[in-house]
């Protein structure tokens, strides 16, 4: 009864409404050249999306803290219960609509046209993941120095605790020492970061910081100024390229003395790790950042594609594509622990701090001990790069889309959308300066944590398929992919959208505001609550002025 109610709909509103669906949103746009509009005909855009910074440089530093095999278990069963469902509802609904992160629940579920909004604050703490590609840039330009400066303690910003390469590398280090620190940990937070005491300590901005956020954010401008059609250009190159780089560091750290153990560390479970919550709620927040779920992303890339392109065969292969690529970046990076552990005769789990800075610190002290280390360090900082690119300029790419989706008459006009481009990234330059003062990583750290991921998300999470799955109706939507697709979806997803993922966020997010409320000071909540606060007043709005 519900799925004839929901075909007789299908039948209407497309005959109605989507009898030109992609001709339309096309031109609505002010894009006629076909060709060069659409992901589908540029594969690489959303391949560069739900691959990169998430795979390379966040999930190695996530596995490393949780215990590694123990947190390989959580994150392929939410993978499979809500990475995949999630990501086929998002791309799906976005096809459908044609339409931004905020005008598509104008035709899906109109109360709830406030997620949108919230989508949209997330956006904007989503633009700080830039200073991953920074960072990157700095290292890069260091790299081609005949001798690599985190290899020595020879330098002004080193400590006199502090102990290079040959000294570290003693077997006995550690019993003589208890404040040491090393040259590649130094080189981090006293060269790179220059950190200060604390959040409360602003400090000073440093100017070699400031010009590769600079050339980060016009390289930006310049990939999506014409929209679609010069990102996707761009995208073939940033999107493949990083593939090549990580063959080559795979082979290279098999290779190397001790990698098995790192290996072993890596792929062997700890099972005492699993009854820990915390374990489960990192790797849902994995997924969800590493697929690009619950942020508007995927309905804004869907949105770019015909009609009946098949989404449903898509959405497999692209989260494939991204667990898998997660999987062998963690066989490069623990590979160069497990050599990091032999050579300093510790264990792999003591090798170094996790964290954000763990590609920073580990890598390139590991690089240092290698023949050509000045080759290797580049090809990884490179390839580190690409992957940032790719995930900034798509973030980018979508807010702009959505926003002159809201106003589709005024940026139809000419140039107007290359201004809009330019004032949005000259205006997060600016904002992004304080992340390259001394206490940058601080506040970086707080928007990792709160801003846009785990409690934000989760809760997202709930309110989208709560729309999605009980307002517009989850029956309609699989007749709307069975449409669009030719392939109707099991009855496994509409459990998944209806029940489990709205059960497991709703209670990995309570785990997690217990432990915010009883373990952090209560200032780093406001983070996460002015997002979920925006997204309720805007459902409440619309629902008294309905």
């Amino acid at each position: 009864m519900v799925a004839g109610g929901a075909g007789a709909y299908l039948q209407q509103s497309i005959g109605e409404r989507w009898s030109t669906p992609w001709t339309g949103r096309q031109s609505m746009r002010g894009n006629t050249d076909t060709k060069d509009k659409l992901p589908c005909t540029h594969p690489s855009i959303p391949k560069g999306n739900v691959v990169g910074l998430g795979n390379m440089w966040r999930f190695p530093y996530l596995c490393y803290k949780n215990g590694g095999g123990a947190f390989l278990l959580p994150y392929t069963l939410l993978a499979v219960v809500c990475g995949i469902p999630l990501f086929l509802m998002e791309t799906s609904f976005g096809q459908y609509t044609q339409e931004g992160f905020i005008t598509c629940w104008r035709k899906l579920c109109p109360l709830a046209e406030g997620i949108g909004y919230g989508f949209f604050i997330m956006k904007l703490y989503d633009f700080s993941y830039i200073l991953v590609q920074v960072w990157a840039l700095f290292y890069l330009v260091f790299s081609v120095r005949s001798q690599l400066p985190w290899s020595s303690c020879d330098n002004t910003w080193n400590t006199v605790y502090c102990l290079g390469l040959q000294s570290f590398s003693s077997s006995n280090v550690t019993a003589a020492y208890t404040n040491i620190s090393s040259a590649a940990t130094e080189f981090w937070e006293r060269r790179v970061l220059n950190m200060s005491s604390g959040i409360e300590e602003l400090g000073t901005l440093s100017w070699e910081l400031v010009l590769c956020l600079l050339f980060s954010w016009m390289f930006c401008y310049f990939t999506i100024w014409k929209g679609i059609k010069s990102s996707g250009k761009v995208a073939y190159f940033t999107a493949t390229f990083p593939y090549v780089m990580l063959f080559i560091l795979l082979i290279r750290g098999l290779t190397l003395p001790g990698a098995w153990e790192g290996v072993y560390y890596y792929l062997y479970p700890d099972i005492n790790r699993l009854a820990n919550l915390e374990v489960w709620t990192e790797a849902l927040s994995q997924i969800f950042f590493s697929y690009s779920l619950v942020i508007g992303t995927l309905n804004v890339l869907g949105s770019y594609n015909h009609y009946n392109n098949n989404c449903y065969k898509d959405c497999f292969w692209l989260c494939l594509l991204n667990s898998g690529t997660s999987f062998v970046a963690g066989f490069v990076v623990f590979s160069v622990l497990g050599f990091m552990a032999q050579k300093l005769d510790v264990t792999v789990d003591n090798v170094a701090e996790s964290g954000p800075g763990l590609a920073f610190i580990a890598y390139p002290q590991a690089t240092a001990m290698m023949p050509l280390p000045q080759f290797w360090t580049f090809c990884f900082f490179l390839m580190l790069i690409l992957l940032a690119v790719d995930t900034h300029f798509v973030t980018v790419e979508t807010v702009i889309t959505s926003v002159s989706d809201l106003f589709p008459a005024f940026f139809r006009a000419p140039r107007r959308r290359e201004i809009f481009v330019f004032i949005m990234c000259l205006t997060c330059f600016l904002l992004h300066l304080p992340l390259v003062s001394q206490a940058g990583i601080y506040i970086f750290q707080l928007i990792d944590y709160y801003g846009c991921t785990r409690a934000s998300q989760n809760l997202m999470t709930v309110f989208q398929c709560f729309a999605v799955a009980w307002g517009f109706g989850s029956d309609r939507l699989l007749c709307i992919i069975e449409d669009m697709t030719g392939h109707r979806p099991s009855v496994f997803f509409k459990l998944c959208w209806k029940f489990l993922i709205p059960l497991l966020s709703l209670c990995l997010c309570m785990q997690l505001d217990s432990y915010v409320w009883h373990q952090e000071p209560s200032d780093s909540v406001l983070m996460s609550s002015a997002t979920l606060l925006k997204t309720h007043l805007d459902l409440k709005l619309r629902k008294g002025f309905s």
